[in-house]
């Protein structure tokens, strides 16, 4: 049994800051974490991944400069430092994981677990 478990989403003012947490547990063994998001009534996209001991990392557009992913010091472990949060950033966080692919990082179809979610809240 595999699961992913995220925590540290709130609500928020704009400007401020969360650091989300995602730590997969049971058999898993892949290579690729990411982080997705979805606001209610729009698709599910993607927002950063690292690769499983790589130094680098693939943020997306909207929120370079402003949101970082890291590994932490357990194995299987990601965060999501999230900084100068704007209202347009409220959605439903996700935390994914996969095993080996060669398909893009922020192909949504390509991930093989997933967590429940945690809610993060910006308010103008």
């Amino acid at each position: 049994q595999v699961q992913l478990v995220e925590s540290g989403g709130g609500s928020v003012q704009a400007g401020g800051s969360l650091r989300l947490s995602c730590a997969a547990s049971g058999s898993f063994s892949g290579n690729r974490m990411a982080w997705f998001r979805q606001a209610p009534g729009k698709e599910r996209e993607a927002v950063a991944s690292i690769y499983a001991g790589a130094s680098s990392t693939s943020p997306a557009d909207s929120v370079k400069g402003r949101f970082t992913i890291s590994q932490g010091n357990v194995q299987n472990t990601v965060f999501l430092q999230m900084n100068s949060l704007r209202p347009e950033d409220t959605a439903m966080y996700y935390c994914a994981a996969r095993k080996f692919s060669t398909v893009t990082w922020d192909d949504v179809t390509s991930y093989d677990y997933w967590g429940q979610g945690t809610q993060v809240t910006v308010s103008s």
